[in-house]
């Protein structure tokens, strides 16, 4: 019979005494201490870790979606189109955790759901910083952070940005001109449909090899608003699977609220031209 195995026999380090350890570079002690269910139901912990993980995917998406913005300004805009992949998969990964949360049956749910208190998705700042910076802005929306100042000149500062639709638009203009009321319109407001918009990129997808790079940002930024509206639909699912009807934790109207944001259309003129064509 061989030895047991030892991974120093292969050079593995085994002393980090003073060393940089895996659990120092991720602060893995600081990470699994900030689960703090605040019952004993079972399932708060899976309710926890599935939220915090998602505003850890969510601090990503906007690292990229931030990246993505200011590539898109550049003469070059093709760096951009990985970063905007990037962001759809972090939403595919999203996605697959509602997955586990429908784990949790109504039952589950109602063992600790008064332990939220009004706490609810609805007021993560996080969700609406990306949803600002796709183009869906309204400044209302920032009013349940009122008691967070640092929160508050985040998310006003970013609708006084442009959302990285605007600055696609932009990259569209040089090469097909686009009405000064595209080019100049409020960055805080959102993005209406567009004649003229949707007349410029019917030209590209008529002329894809002509207009290669505004061609695939096109189908970069439809194939992210692809994966938010899944996410958006399954968010939606999962609470009418888990609460039914009922009024969300954070005031908002549950699903009847939720139902209304599958609605929103980020980038219109990508969706509608297809019937065009």
């Amino acid at each position: 019979m061989s030895d047991p195995y030892d991974p120093a026999r292969e050079g593995a380090q085994m002393a980090f005494d003073g060393r940089m350890s895996y659990g120092d570079y991720l602060q893995i002690d600081k990470l699994l201490s900030a689960q703090a269910p605040l019952s004993d139901a079972h399932d708060e912990m899976l309710f926890i870790i599935q939220h915090q993980s998602s505003e850890l995917w969510m601090r990503l998406a906007i690292h990229e979606l931030s990246a993505a913005r200011a590539a898109l300004g550049e003469t070059d805009v093709r760096p951009a189109f990985k970063m905007l992949a990037r962001v759809s998969r972090i939403f595919e990964q999203l996605n697959s955790a509602w997955d586990v949360l429908r784990t949790m049956t109504p039952s589950d749910y109602t063992t600790f759901r008064g332990s939220l208190g009004q706490s609810s998705g609805f007021q993560s700042h996080q969700y609406r910083q990306i949803e600002f910076i796709l183009g869906n802005r309204n400044a209302a929306m920032i009013r349940p952070h009122a008691h967070r100042p640092q929160v508050m000149a985040l998310l006003q500062a970013e609708l006084a940005r442009p959302s990285v639709y605007d600055v696609a638009l932009r990259a569209l203009n040089a090469a097909i001109p686009l009405p000064a009321e595209v080019l100049d319109r409020d960055p805080a407001s959102t993005h209406t449909e567009n004649e003229a918009v949707m007349a410029a990129w019917t030209e590209v997808y008529r002329a894809p090899q002509k207009y290669w790079s505004l061609y695939e940002l096109a189908e970069k930024l439809v194939d992210l608003e692809d994966y938010f509206r899944r996410w958006r639909f399954n968010h939606v699912t999962t609470v009418e699977r888990v609460i039914g009807f009922k009024r969300g934790t954070g005031g908002t109207g549950g699903v009847s609220y939720l139902k209304r944001m599958l609605e929103v259309e980020l980038f219109p003129e990508l969706w509608h031209l297809r019937t065009g064509l």
